[in-house]
């Protein structure tokens, strides 16, 4: 038998996560998140992570440093972070993005490590 699940978010609602980030709509394989009018600072600590994110830039600015490249981000671009992958991002301009994470970023505390 096929999943017939189907998920609505409200991200008025959504949860928080330590770091300011809402998570929205979660499957079984993949979960997205909104970072939303992040603003200007230090560079965000630098880590690895056990999932695969992509992103999509909404407002503003940023710069992620990634591997030892750094990679400009505006309105329009979109990104991928690879699995294991040493990164940080740079908020240059207040922020809003969605990303998409594989596995879920959010189950077993993947996203606090």
């Amino acid at each position: 038998m096929s999943d017939t699940s189907v998920k609505k978010v409200d991200s008025a609602y959504s949860p928080k996560g330590q770091q300011g980030q809402k998570y929205l709509a979660s499957g079984k394989s993949v979960s997205m998140r909104l970072w939303e009018n992040e603003q200007p600072g230090e560079p965000k600590e630098q880590a690895t992570r056990e999932y695969e994110t992509v992103g999509y830039v909404i407002t503003g600015r940023a710069e992620l440093h990634l591997e030892g490249q750094v990679v400009s981000l505006e309105p329009g671009n979109s990104w991928v972070v690879p699995k294991g992958a040493s990164h940080t991002y740079k908020i240059l301009e207040p922020f809003t993005a969605v990303e998409a994470t594989s596995p879920p970023a959010q189950v077993h505390g993947r996203d606090e490590n």
